[in-house]
């Protein structure tokens, strides 16, 4: 049937009115139209459900309830008019509906229903039904009207799938409460499908009532879901299996009728939902809102803040180890514990400029020749180093193939590393470049922005750490040889005494201190032992050490005894300030008295060790320290034949912080008791070992490590000086009492004369002789009795003439006219040394000449 002009422009009409229109809204909106075109009773439209048996009533207008519930649902193949409409794809009429023949549900008498299909491309999704009176055919306008509003709607149905509120309609079908009812109820359904979060319902038997759109992607479409249970959902989706304690929790909600909540990743596409659980009569709703988004920025914003966290903690770790660390080889050590195996590298290496050359300061991971061969490059060299230095911007070499291609020169450098891939980090100190930290990698590696970054905020920690070692190793440096210079070289090599000494600074700090040790000759083949301890440990200290040990050394030029220079060195620590304090032993072992004097001022006592004895410490209670001693001091005598040991050694070795200083005695002596014997054979000197100066440094070597362990960390330096004593052999000592007259001079020559060709010395003899005859005169002239000459045989030859006077000769310097004066002159001149020193009874001219 054709369409008029006034069906057309109602057909436009609505066109414009109807924009916006979906779904529930759209079927009732030209029912509404239909109804009025044809002037029908009412109308009803019915739509095909997804899962439903039968095709369901979505929209009614004009009808009562109880004609509407009647029509709620029509059998699919049954005789009324809508199904026979959507089974035949045409328009069918019904007449004499009331008579209930089978054909439908009853309606008013005298009243036929005309049924026209929805066809859609898909195919016939449901009928528009018009209830007309009289039960006659209706006129074609009519028919036509009505086919046009179906189609019109049909149309539109394809923007808007009627599916989507069907499971909402459903259940209102089955519940009618008339027009507005369904309506208001249509204008819900129409909400709840537009909602952004998932929603559907199921009732009491746990059937799906409703699903929206974004439920559709959880559960399936509505056509395959509505009127199924929700477990059978559950079991197609394999729910169960991927949250096996979802079902229970739908249950509890429904059961406690209380609201629950909860997350959930669904099965079928991997996605996080936040789903919350609400009772209904009858039922229960769902919400389920689509967190996946939220929990991949919530879980990357923790990830920034674990990796923050991570940086932080990096940072802080090496922070304290750069803090602690002191040397060089410190900070190397300590960046490559904790920077290189978070990030996966294999080696480092820290590379400074000096000048125009590039140094290599320190190493980890790197095999020696490589190091050997890069070590002293040009900073003009194109390298990755020099260009880092002059850029100040780190640079990333992902793999030995982009290392050759940006340094051809170099090519066999990666080679040569056994490294693959590198990062060269710059060395910025107060807004300098001071050279490069080259952390390696054993294969390619790509850093993401995140190491580079962290790499690069680690290396400003590293620049300034190297700097601060670098200077500290020169301060090291330069106080290890003010230490030298402080301290004697070597030790002088005696026919008396073997000595052997160690100096281990402190730990803590610069490697210097105030303890010092010396071994000086005396005359009489004697020999000075001193030992002395500054307090405290530093450079200033090192330099009153310095101080000292050339003041003691002046005082026993003057052969002083221990005790006075003692007194006189008290006077010099006093004039130094008031609170400057030492300590100081001074020893003096005499050869040809088998015998050891010493004074003490504030020091430990020394430990003895006479073969066949156990170690003892000789001397009693110490007196004050230098700088708070009242002279005089104590003087003690030891004897000490032959072979005999003598330990000098500063507090610092056997006290500290965790042990007491009698304890610490107490480990020295025993251990110096395993030298508590007599050297054998290979001891001896002057053939093998010296001496036994091997021994003696075995022997410091074996204190120092009981005491002192290596790894043992010490507040206080530590000095030990270790002295096995030699006797003079009383072969090796001749002495004659001479008399008091001119004729002793003749006396001392006939004895001088006799005793050097007993000892196979006569090529000395004229030179002695004449040296002799020069002392014996200056004594009888210028002393007075007894008068005794003594001649020992020591490293040299020793010519001592000793009178009762206290008078110190001089050397004077006569004129051409003075018959006399020239005598100490001559001595002077043949000697190779000469000197006084005051006895008990008087004084002692001595001279000493080398042995041939």
């Amino acid at each position: 049937m054709g369409m008029d002009e006034a069906i057309a422009a109602r057909i436009r009409m609505i066109t414009e009115a109807g924009d916006g229109l979906s779904g529930p809204d759209l079927l009732g909106f030209a029912l509404d139209h239909a109804v009025t075109e044809t002037g029908g009773l009412g109308g009803m439209v019915h739509l095909r459900g997804p899962g439903a048996r039968s095709p369901q009533l979505t929209a009614v207008h004009g009808l009562i309830r109880t004609v509407a519930r009647d029509w709620a649902e029509v059998e699919a193949a049954g005789a009324s008019a809508p199904a026979r409409a959507m089974t035949q794809g045409t328009p069918v009429w019904a007449p004499a509906l009331g008579t209930g023949d089978g054909t439908g549900p009853a309606l008013p008498a005298g009243s036929g229903l005309l049924a026209v299909p929805l066809i859609t491309p898909e195919g016939v999704t449901g009928a528009l039904s018009v209830l007309m009176a009289p039960a006659e055919r209706p006129a074609p306008r009519r028919w036509a009207a009505v086919e046009a509003l179906a189609a019109w709607a049909a149309a539109r149905l394809r923007e808007d799938p009627p599916g989507r509120g069907r499971g909402r309609d459903q259940d209102q079908a089955r519940n009618p409460d008339g027009t507005g009812t369904l309506l208001a109820d249509d204008q819900v359904s129409q909400a709840l499908w537009h909602m952004s979060d998932a929603f559907f319902a199921v009732d009491g038997d746990w059937r799906i009532t409703f699903v929206n759109g974004e439920a559709e992607r959880l559960l399936g479409t509505a056509r395959t879901t509505l009127g199924r249970t929700l477990w059978d959902a559950f079991t197609r989706l394999s729910v169960d299996e991927a949250e096996p304690g979802l079902r229970s929790r739908y249950r509890r909600a429904a059961e406690s009728g209380t609201p629950v909540g909860f997350e959930v990743r669904w099965p079928t596409n991997q996605r996080w939902y936040s789903m919350r659980l609400v009772p209904v009569p009858n039922g229960l709703t769902v919400y389920a809102a689509d967190i996946t988004a939220s929990r991949a920025r919530e879980a990357e914003r923790a990830a920034a803040e674990q990796t923050a966290a991570e940086r932080t903690a990096r940072i802080g770790e090496l922070t304290n180890a750069l803090a602690q660390a002191l040397t060089m080889r410190d900070v190397v050590n300590a960046i490559a514990d904790r920077v290189l195996p978070p990030f996966g590298a294999s080696g480092m290496v820290v590379q400074l400029i000096e000048g125009d050359v590039i140094r290599i300061a320190g190493a980890v991971g790197y095999p020696q020749p490589f190091l050997e061969a890069i070590d002293g490059a040009s900073i003009h060299e194109v390298s990755p180093v020099s260009e880092v230095y002059h850029s100040g911007a780190p640079a990333f070499v992902e793999s030995a193939e982009e290392y050759t291609a940006r340094y051809p020169g170099m090519a066999g450098r990666p080679a040569a590393a056994q490294k693959q891939a590198w990062a060269f980090l710059p060395l910025i100190v107060s807004g300098r470049s001071i050279g490069c930290s080259v952390v390696a990698f054993a294969e390619p590696r790509r850093l993401d922005a995140e190491e580079r970054a962290l790499l690069t905020a680690l290396s400003g920690l590293m620049g300034q750490a190297i700097e601060r070692a670098r200077l500290y190793d020169m301060e090291h440096t330069r106080a290890k040889e003010l230490q030298r210079g402080l301290l004697p070289r070597a030790l002088p090599s005696l026919s008396s005494v073997t000595t052997a000494a160690r100096y281990l600074p402190a730990s803590e700090g610069i490697d210097v201190g105030g303890d010092w040790y010396d071994v000086i000759p005396l005359s009489g083949a004697r020999v000075a032992l001193v030992i002395g301890d500054v307090m405290g440990h530093g450079l200033s200290e090192a330099a009153t050490m310095g101080r000292l040990r050339t003041a003691v050394n002046t005082l026993a030029e003057l052969e002083f005894p221990p005790a006075e220079l003692l007194t006189r060195l008290n006077d010099v620590v006093s004039e130094l300030g008031d609170n400057l304090y030492a300590t100081c032993l001074y020893a003096v072992y005499d050869p040809v008295g088998a015998s050891c004097v010493f004074s003490s001022a504030g020091h430990p006592p020394p430990a003895v060790v006479r073969p066949g004895h156990p170690v003892r410490f000789a001397g009693g209670d110490p007196d004050p320290p230098l700088g708070a001693a009242q002279p005089p001091f104590e003087t003690t005598e030891v004897s000490l034949e032959e072979g005999s040991l003598l330990a000098l050694y500063t507090d610092g070795l056997v006290e500290s912080a965790a042990r007491d200083i009698d304890r610490g005695m107490r480990q020295l002596a025993s251990a110096l008791s395993s030298a508590a014997r007599a050297p054998g054979p290979a001891d001896t000197w002057p053939d093998g070992d010296l001496g036994g100066h091997a021994s003696l440094e075995r022997l410091c070597d074996e204190v120092l490590a009981e005491l002192l362990p290596e790894k043992q960390l010490t507040a206080d330096d530590a000095a030990l000086l270790i002295a096995r004593t030699h006797a003079l052999a009383p072969d090796h000592i001749a002495a004659w009492p001479l008399s008091e007259g001119p004729i002793a001079a003749s006396e001392a020559r006939d004895h001088v004369r006799d005793q050097l060709t007993h000892w196979g010395l006569a090529p000395l003899t004229p030179t002695a002789e004449l040296l002799v005859s020069e002392l014996v005169a200056n004594a009888i002239r210028h002393g007075r009795g007894p008068v005794e000459l003594r001649l020992l045989r020591g490293e040299g030859l020793i010519c001592e003439v000793t009178d009762g006077s206290l008078t110190t000769p001089r050397i004077r310097h006569a004129s051409e006219t003075d018959e006399g004066g020239r005598g100490l002159q001559l001595v002077s001149a043949l000697s190779h040394r000469w000197g006084t020193r005051y006895t008990p009874t008087g004084k002692c001219i001595w001279t000493e000449q080398p042995l041939p």
